[in-house]
């Protein structure tokens, strides 16, 4: 047993213990003997020109009109992560501005705003959702915001804008965003065809590493099944669509420390004749379910393109004219028109 007020850990693993009355008691000692005297005289300066800092920059005349606590989602680069500071809306700009490095962040001109989309999103904690606030520019590019009151800040904007007798676009729709983070890792003339929410994936045991869950997200393009690592950025899963043989999902467990069962998707596919399979984990595993189901009695992801239409015996939605055709895959319902075709096929001439 490890007897610590801090452990840091990685991937389970625990590292580094810390006892804080201990390093505390340390600490103190060194600055009682001048060991860090230099440093606790350096850090102390900082601090005391840092706090002066408190507000961005302003153009002459330039006026705050509101001040938000909020959070601006950097995605370009390497890495991707939210960056926190405060958000200072003006009678000409939106500035997120980050005190503790003196940073300006992210700047929009108000007159550059072409609309505002406020959007539910799933929360870290799980079971909870926030309130995402989009904002597309007139540049065609999409910032994406977080503030302790989302609402307030978007009615805010929308007042500001139109005090300068300038209009937003009504009914904006916000693009496929999560394509824009795989599109470097797509072949040639594939396309998306089908996404969801965050799947978790079973990533198989290798070395010394256990097999383990991983948040990402699940794309089906009219190519193949493929699964993006969020933390890595990447992808590291796929199985081309005429390579998956079944789709099964069931009730089970996913951790061993909860006792709760959670529905499991399992896509058996083929690899150099061998038998594999993939598990992934969600909300929506019933959906995906459904999809690849379609496509694996199809042989073709162009099912989910087809016109779809609901079965008038158990209700389930299928392509109308597999519907027409071959009748429903659910409940075995046959359409009139095919049965009176059967029929005259089944009367001599």
């Amino acid at each position: 047993m490890i007897y610590a007020d801090l452990i840091v850990s990685v991937a389970g693993i625990p590292l580094i213990g810390v006892n804080l009355r201990a390093a505390l008691a340390g600490m103190e000692t060194m600055l009682k003997y001048g060991v860090m005297q230099a440093w606790d005289e350096k850090s102390r300066a900082w601090e005391k020109e840092h706090r002066k800092k408190t507000l961005p920059s302003l153009v002459k005349g330039e006026e705050i009109t509101l001040k938000m606590y909020g959070s601006y989602y950097y995605s370009k680069g390497i890495y991707a992560a939210w960056k926190p500071g405060y958000f200072y809306l003006t009678d000409k700009r939106l500035i997120l501005y980050r005190q503790d490095f003196n940073e300006i962040t992210i700047q929009v001109p108000l007159e550059e705003i072409k609309a505002l989309i406020m959007k539910e999103e799933e929360h870290f904690v799980k079971e909870k959702q926030k309130q995402a606030l989009y904002l597309l520019d007139k540049q065609g590019q999409v910032h994406r915001l977080s503030a302790v009151e989302a609402n307030q800040l978007k009615e805010a904007i929308e007042q500001r804008i139109k005090d300068m007798g300038l209009y937003l676009e009504e009914n904006p729709v916000l693009p496929q965003l999560e394509d824009e983070q795989i599109v470097g890792s797509l072949m040639e003339e594939e396309r998306v065809i089908h996404r969801g929410k965050k799947m978790w994936y079973l990533v198989p045991a290798e070395g010394i590493q256990q097999e383990t869950w991983r948040p990402g997200h699940l794309y089906l393009t009219d190519k193949r099944l493929c699964w993006w690592y969020d933390f890595d950025r990447k992808m590291v899963f796929d199985a081309p669509i005429d390579r998956i043989i079944n789709v099964s999902s069931e009730m089970r467990k996913v951790s061993g420390l909860d006792s709760k069962k959670e529905s499991v998707l399992d896509i058996i596919y083929e690899v150099n004749s061998t038998k594999r399979t993939a598990s992934f984990a969600g909300k929506e595993i019933d959906e995906w379910a459904r999809a690849l189901e379609g496509i694996v009695s199809a042989g073709s992801a162009e099912v989910l393109g087809a016109e779809m239409e609901t079965c008038p015996e158990c209700r389930k939605e299928a392509p109308v004219k597999e519907l027409l055709e071959k009748g429903c895959s659910y409940c075995n319902w046959v359409s009139p028109v095919s049965k009176e075709r059967v029929h005259k096929i089944k009367i001599p001439a």
